[in-house]
């Protein structure tokens, strides 16, 4: 993929290495006024559309996870990169196609949203056979929006409970977007009850425009893209 992109300016390089710290100090902010440690939350650098020497700026930088929504975009830009950073990790956060479930658990550190009982079957499927199975997150659609994805709020604690039989420790937690227009404070709240009701430890929920109030809520993960790389060319 790096050969469809000329290499980044030294201007936009030290750009995302400066936004990237900007948004690390923003983080320990928020922590620190929720009575947190800044190393309780991870930062997913979301790359998404982004070319793959924004992902090596960033790596450069000291940036280790990272988040993308296309499977296809992913399997060419991060496995390249591993030989390099070994300890680079990879988020699929965006809906996931069954078809595609063979895919994303050959090379996801981390899928970010199963949301179905197909999905949940096709990524067994795929994780039996491929000897090997990513951490898990379910996708709660917190505002019961029906153009987007996630488990409904009515069906998240059954779905919850049939996850966890079946993948064990690997089910890590819950993410969630909140709808766009309103106050996001009370889809992060409900999402770390409901975590933490079924003892799960991990809450990925909060974007660049609303990180903060996630930390508040008690997001362990927060996806921040255009904060650090900028708005897709």
């Amino acid at each position: 993929m790096s050969s469809e992109h000329s290499p980044l300016s030294p201007e936009e390089t030290g750009r995302i290495g400066s936004a990237l710290h900007e948004v690390r100090e923003r983080i320990a902010a928020a922590a620190q006024a929720a009575g947190r440690s800044a190393e309780a939350v991870t930062l997913v650098a979301v790359s998404k559309f982004h070319p793959q020497e924004a992902v090596i700026a960033a790596l450069d930088a000291g940036q280790r996870v990272f988040g993308e929504n296309r499977v296809q975009e992913a399997a060419a830009k991060f496995p390249p990169l591993r030989e390099r950073w070994p300890d680079l990790r990879l988020h699929l956060i965006g809906g996931l196609q069954t078809n595609k479930a063979a895919e994303a658990v050959r090379i996801a550190d981390m899928i970010e949203s199963l949301d179905r009982p197909s999905l949940s079957d096709a990524i067994a499927k795929a994780a039996e056979k491929a000897g090997r199975v990513p951490d898990l997150l379910i996708e709660v659609n917190t505002g019961d929006e029906a153009q987007k994805a996630g488990v409904c709020r009515a069906e998240a604690d059954g779905f919850i409970r049939d996850c966890r039989a079946r993948f064990g420790a690997a089910l890590k937690g819950l993410m969630c977007i909140p709808p766009a227009d309103g106050n996001p404070a009370p889809h992060f709240s409900y999402l770390r009850t409901l975590a933490d009701r079924h003892g799960l430890p991990v809450c990925s929920m909060g974007m660049s425009a609303d990180y903060p109030a996630a930390i508040m809520a008690g997001a362990d993960y927060v996806r921040v893209g255009t904060a650090i790389f900028g708005q897709r060319s």
